[in-house]
């Protein structure tokens, strides 16, 4: 970063898309920064991005940071203690950081174009939870189990050509069922297929999605009472087994609108049915469809690993849901610089390169990035031993046996 220029560093175009005149008025609205003088909500926003990105794993070690001239320089923050940190980390209302992340997803649209945030079958988006456990003793507010604490993060992705994007998320204890959240996540437009696992089952939203138009596609639960209308015609070569129309439920539960049920398997070779009020596809697509879900996962895993959201920096719950939230903008974030620099590779690449040159020119990171690796060795070589015993057999079959008794003869190296 020659001259301090900070503006041309990677740490500043990374957090470039916070400096929005929407997000300076939301936090003058809000009036969180009205007697602050050193940490403001945005400077906590970037600390704890930076730890997240650099995995660290304390408060301590936030403010730590610090000492480093070049990290200060960029935050505009001389120094700051770790209580200073946790205090302003409780304090701050969730709706805040809440806001942020969801501006970003929205600047990613932007950029990318809403239409292109699409798949070939449609406008696609995966629901699911997950639950990120804590230790009860230190965290009483998250009970889950009688010796076990958690939260849960609902979470709404939707999947396009360049990867996939945190479109919508809330965040509970881990005690609330995974169908309390669904109207919050699920896509209300007619253009729109929502694809969820079986514990987001509900026959009655399911008959209300039915009348609205609203696209599905789940997994039907085993004990699911199916009553069969009319078998649907399949090609000889599909992986699907079955195709039928049916209607679900028994009793009060039944529903009212027949709905379509695909029997295949998973990738592990086990028979599952799919459910969906899609009828305008073949089975094959809504089994792709379904397949798609294995990317929410995916997603979850990547955040847990690589954003230290299974560490967290605060108790409280406001605290919590403050630091996921950040997690959630980080990965906007780093999705946006992907964009950006037109790479191609896995985002983890992205993450850390942004990690080895935070403090570096732009130029210098984007130059890196798209830097080509260069093989210097044609790697280790694989020797055909079964050709080298028929050359040697042959060699002796027609006498020529001298080179045998030579001390330099090594049968490896022929």
């Amino acid at each position: 970063m020659r001259g301090k220029d900070i503006t041309k560093s990677t740490f500043f175009q990374l957090f470039q898309p916070i400096f929005h005149e929407k997000i300076f008025q939301l936090i003058n609205n809000a009036g969180v920064d009205k007697y602050v003088k050193k940490l403001t909500a945005l400077k906590l926003f970037y600390l704890l991005a930076y730890a997240q990105l650099e995995q660290l794993k304390g408060l301590r070690d936030i403010s730590n940071s610090l000492n480093n001239d070049l990290q200060s320089i960029c935050i505009a923050l001389d120094s700051i203690s770790h209580s200073q940190i946790s205090r302003r980390l409780n304090a701050l209302p969730v709706s805040i950081f809440k806001a942020i992340f969801q501006d970003l997803t929205r600047q990613i649209g932007e950029k990318v174009g809403f239409q292109k945030i699409r798949n070939s079958l449609g406008r696609i988006y995966l629901i699911d939870a997950s639950v990120i456990s804590l230790c009860l003793s230190r965290y009483r507010w998250a009970e889950f189990r009688k010796e076990k604490g958690g939260i849960k993060l609902h979470l709404r992705l939707n999947l396009f050509g360049q990867g996939v994007l945190p479109d919508c998320a809330t965040i509970t204890t881990a005690k609330h069922s995974d169908k309390t959240e669904m109207d919050n996540l699920i896509v209300e437009e007619k253009d729109a297929i929502n694809i969820f696992d079986r514990g987001y089952v509900d026959y009655k939203k399911f008959d209300h999605y039915c009348e609205k138009g609203i696209g599905f596609v789940t997994r039907l639960k085993s004990n699911a009472v199916v009553y069969v209308q009319k078998e649907l015609p399949l090609s000889p070569e599909s992986e699907i087994s079955r195709d039928y129309i049916a209607i679900l439920g028994w009793g009060s539960s039944r529903m009212k609108h027949p709905v379509r049920l695909i029997e295949t398997t998973d990738t592990e070779r086990n028979q599952i049915t799919i459910v969906t009020n899609v009828f305008e596809k073949n089975a094959e697509e809504i089994g792709q469809l379904y397949r798609y879900r294995w990317q929410i996962e995916i997603f979850f895993k990547w955040l847990k690993q690589h954003l230290h959201v299974k560490h967290l920096y605060g108790l409280s719950q406001q605290a919590v849901e403050n630091q996921l939230y950040i997690a959630l903008a980080t990965y906007c974030l780093l999705k946006m610089i992907q964009i950006r620099t037109g790479c191609e590779g896995p985002l983890l690449t992205v993450k850390r390169f942004v990690c080895a040159c935070i403090y570096e020119p732009y130029e210098v990171f984007r130059k890196k990035l798209s830097k080509q690796k260069k093989r210097t060795s044609k790697g280790r070589r694989r020797l055909n031993y079964e050709a080298i015993y028929e050359l040697t057999v042959r060699q002796v079959m027609d006498g020529e046996t001298n080179f045998l008794n030579e001390v330099s003869y090594d049968p490896i190296i022929l």
